[in-house]
Formats: C-alpha cells, structure tokens, sequence
C-alpha cells in the first residue's frame, strides 16, 4: 500500500509541476499547453509511460530513492512576452510548485502534531508527501538539461559562454544518469534540513 500510495504522490506531485509551466506560459503569452489541453489536473493528459509509472516502481522495488516525471508540458519560446527570461520564468514554477506543496503539507503535519485531529498515519503519509515534493523540487533545480535548472541557467549565461549551453544540451542525458546513479545522494540531506525546518519533525 505505502508504494502504491509513493507511485501515486509521484504522479500527482509531477501532473502539478507540469500545468504549472502551462499556466507560466499561457500567462506569458503562449497558448500551447492550452491549446493541447494540458491545462488540467487531469493525469491521464500528463502520464509518461516511463518517467510516471515505470521508473517510480522500479525504483521503490530496488530500494532506491524514488524520482519520476511527467510528459513535458510544450511551450513556444517566441510566443513568450518575457525574452530571453521567458523560458526561465516558465521552467522555475515548476519546482515552486512543488515548495508550495510541500509548505501546504507540512502545515497539515504540524497542525495534526499539535492537535490530533487525525490518526498518525495521517501525518505519516503527509509528511512523504512534503519530502517528495522537495526531492521533486531540488532535483528539478540542477542545471542540467532537459531539468528546470538547466532553462535557469542558459537565461542568465552571457552570449560568450554559449558554449556551455551547448555541451549541456548535447550530453545532458548522461549527465542526468550519472547524477541519478552518484549525485543524487547529495539531494537527500539538504531535503531532510528542509523537511525538518517546514514540519518541525527532526
């Protein structure tokens, strides 16, 4: 039940991150996400066969920490009235989506904490959902792409480094695995300083 319940925050946690980069960019002045219809909560419009189903559950079955994602939500960067930091402004609300669940949660933890209002494993199962979603959150910030951080990066990197820009694009795909397989151990204790900040839970 609790991998179920894991696979499920996953896939709700990533469905929020992805309509948030629309609503980004429908605001910014490109329709395209609306005009698909992924606009909407909806996760049969965000499911990746992969990043949203398979992977969570091999993940949790070895043992490993779980990560996942959902179909990009797509965006025309000419449409965007922000120039160069119109990419930026849509790939940061992803992750701030995330934050925000995670502060909405923990709210509910230590609210609970405090005053009972549900069985433990109410808190229990809100408080995975606060540190996925910051897991969710840090690991979308890395720089590398297609990851949110990388989009961050390539606004604020001057026309002369554009060369870094291009040796990320071109080899970002093993430099996701190989953070996968030896860099993600870092994510977990800066996540567990901020869970325990946010529910009070050290």
């Amino acid at each position: 039940m609790t991998g179920l319940f894991l696979i499920l925050v996953i896939l709700f946690s990533v469905v929020i991150h992805e309509v948030s980069h629309g609503y980004m960019a429908n605001l910014l002045g490109d329709p395209t996400a609306k005009m698909q219809g992924r606009l909407t909560l909806n996760p049969l419009k965000h499911l990746d066969p992969v990043g949203s189903i398979i992977l969570p559950a091999m993940l949790y079955f070895s043992g490993a920490p779980m990560i996942g994602w959902a179909k990009p939500v797509p965006f025309n960067p000419y449409n965007l009235r922000a120039g160069k930091w119109g990419p930026a402004l849509v790939a940061i609300v992803g992750p701030i989506s995330n934050i925000l669940v995670a502060i909405v949660f923990s709210f509910l933890v230590r609210f609970n904490i405090s005053f009972s209002f549900a069985p433990i494993v109410f808190t229990q199962l809100c408080l995975l959902i606060v540190q996925l979603n910051m897991v969710l959150a840090i690991f979308n910030l890395i720089p590398i792409p297609p990851l949110d951080g990388s989009k961050v990066l390539f606004s604020i990197l001057p026309y002369k480094l554009h060369h870094i820009e291009v040796w990320l694009e071109r080899y970002g795909l093993f430099l996701i695995i190989a953070f996968l397989f030896w860099g993600f151990k870092f994510i977990m204790p800066i996540q567990q300083v901020i869970v325990s900040f946010l529910t009070g839970i050290y």
